[in-house]
């Protein structure tokens, strides 16, 4: 999955990137700060306990494990992740994070990186707006003192990322809605989607796509009819319900730290609005890798690991951002990519394994690997993202829960442990 970081130039989005990634990016106060887009990967707590605590459980209550002891660095934990992590239970899984250079007005008609910066929106499954929630930046991204009316100003730095997007849908569409108009001529509705689905499906539209996107334009204007005598405003209304379907947009309201009140409930919008403290979480994060802190990301407190080495502007500084954090409930970086991924997306985690009794790998390890994929999806299908011979040579699976073979067609749901079975 690619989660794609969007917004105007100078509000936070590579300090986002940063603190969700640990990558190294420049980070500037100044537009255009990002040239080209920076991809990592962000580790995100799967939403249920690892297989692992009950996979120790069954050991435990065998007499094949001794109980956690106080001092387990792991805290119980016994899997043997390949990538992320696993600390009391909580398993730490990968989603690229995708660091968009600064939108500016007029992408859709060359301006700034254009269709650049178009092509690498459309390469992401879900788009995160970094908006400037605390007003101290203009719509082009330049540094100001403070913005009168916050409300106001999120209202517009959101709409001009929807209305570059409705402008490029529109083109795509304008270029070819003769020959489409044509199609419905020859073949009524049904060459209407059929044209629409063709059209975009470089931009990841699927039939559902557009079909809903039809029935929202049906709602508002009644039957398609004859659309070779549309006006512009009818076809630009098909290009924004388009937009909604292939590009739900979620807010990080960033800087919410520094905002007065709760600019972000003015925003409208077709995804999740979340208040983000990027900066916070990037310095925790930073200050957890050097040792300073033990800090889990999303979480709404951090420990001093030793505070005898720190000084006297470190521990007010660390202080501080205790306080906020607790009053906030956490910085919302993580949170809201977790959202996203697994709610939004409606993505889940499933362990594949070579031993559906020991939950190990052909290595003996233990459950090393974690698959974030859609949920419901077919053992079969999950096979081909393990392996594609794995898929070629699929004859059946095993539930590692409850042992139970299963078909080509099962659906798998979050945490579920799974063997497959494939000609060798």
């Amino acid at each position: 999955m690619r989660i794609g970081l969007v917004g105007k130039p100078n509000v936070g989005k590579s300090t986002y990137f940063s603190a969700a990634t640990l990558a190294k990016v420049d980070i500037a106060n100044y537009p255009f700060c990002t040239i080209e887009a920076n991809v990592g990967v962000a580790f995100i707590a799967a939403p249920m306990p690892c297989p692992c605590k009950d996979l120790r459980e069954r050991l435990e209550a065998d007499g094949r494990l001794e109980p956690v002891s106080d001092d387990d660095p792991r805290q119980g934990s016994i899997c043997e992740p390949r990538t992320g992590s696993c600390v009391g239970y909580v398993r730490l899984v990968p989603t690229f994070l995708v660091d968009v250079a600064g939108l500016v007005p007029g992408a859709a008609d060359g301006r700034g990186r254009g269709n650049a910066f178009l092509s690498d929106l459309a390469n992401c499954d879900a788009l995160i707006q970094v908006v400037d929630a605390a007003g101290l930046t203009d719509i082009e991204g330049n540094p100001i003192a403070a913005v009168e009316d916050v409300e106001s100003a999120l209202k517009e730095e959101t709409s001009f990322l929807t209305e570059e997007l409705d402008s490029w849908i529109y083109g795509i569409l304008d270029d070819g809605w003769s020959r489409g108009s044509r199609r419905v001529q020859a073949e009524g509705d049904k060459g209407l989607t059929t044209f629409l689905h063709e059209r975009f499906t470089g931009l990841g539209a699927s039939l559902s796509h557009v079909l809903q996107a039809l029935d929202g334009f049906r709602n508002q204007w009644g039957d398609l009819d004859t659309p070779w005598m549309w006006s512009e405003e009818k076809v630009r209304s098909l290009a924004l319900h388009l937009r909604c379907q292939l590009f739900p947009i979620h807010i990080a309201a960033n800087k919410a730290d520094s905002a007065k009140g709760t600019p972000w409930n003015a925003i409208e919008a077709n995804g999740i609005i979340q208040p983000t403290m990027a900066d916070m979480e990037l310095a925790l994060r930073r200050a957890d890798s050097g040792g300073m802190i033990s800090y889990s990301p999303g979480g709404d407190s951090f420990d001093i690991v030793d505070e005898s080495k720190l000084n006297p502007a470190q521990i007010n500084a660390l202080s501080s951002m205790k306080d906020k954090l607790a009053q906030s409930g956490g910085t919302g970086v993580a949170e809201l990519l977790s959202n996203v991924l697994f709610n939004a997306l409606d993505h889940v985690v499933v362990y594949p394994v070579a031993d559906e009794n020991a939950w190990k790998d052909s290595e003996g390890r233990i459950l090393p690997d974690a698959f974030v994929v859609p949920n419901g999806i077919e053992a079969k299908a999950l096979a081909y993202k393990v392996h594609s011979d794995l898929g070629d040579g699929f004859i059946k699976a095993v539930d590692g829960r409850s042992r139970r073979i299963v078909g080509a067609d099962h659906e798998c749901s979050d945490s579920d442990v799974i063997k497959i079975h494939a000609k060798s």
